[in-house]
């Protein structure tokens, strides 16, 4: 009976943690866990990740978004240059090949979040819609997790010993 309420008690935890982030499906693409980092008060952008895979035969390109949450939504590369690390916005998209995932992660591929309305708070849903050339518009919400999260709630790790099968 412990063990069983334990169980539980972390999945409660993980629940209630933001791990409600959830995977989407637009034709061949899947959009997995979107989650983006909270924001200090006054904070005018926000980050915000992703994967997408492309399980079909033919490229797709991943082109924007909106969210109601900032005024613009702009994709963007971070990368180091001779030891400088370097930001540039990706004006026309980013392809997904078939058969290619594309993970937007702190320091690389990321999506900006401009001009934000409030603050981005750890708990709360960004409702958000992605653009693609040939999947179209995609509504999708991004799970907020903390100021230096480094990935989603998915991917945090259960405490010792315990295991949860997807």
């Amino acid at each position: 009976m412990f063990r069983t309420a334990f169980y539980a008690a972390a999945f409660a935890v993980l629940a209630m943690s933001g791990a409600a982030a959830h995977d989407y499906t637009a034709g061949a693409l899947k959009i997995g866990q979107p989650w983006a980092r909270a924001t200090p008060k006054g904070a005018s952008i926000g980050g915000g990740y992703l994967t997408i895979t492309n399980t079909g035969t033919t490229p797709d390109r991943f082109v924007g978004g909106s969210t109601e949450a900032s005024k613009s939504f702009e994709i963007h590369e971070m990368s180091m240059d001779n030891g400088v690390m370097k930001m540039r916005a990706m004006d026309k998209g980013i392809e997904i090949a078939p058969g290619q995932t594309v993970e937007f992660k702190p320091s690389g591929y990321h999506i900006m979040f401009v001009g934000l309305k409030k603050p981005l708070e750890k708990g709360e849903m960004v409702k958000a819609t992605l653009d693609f050339e040939k999947a179209g518009k995609v509504a999708v919400e991004f799970a907020v997790e903390s100021i230096g999260a480094q990935s989603g709630a998915s991917d945090h790790s259960m405490p010792s010993g315990m295991q949860m099968n997807h």
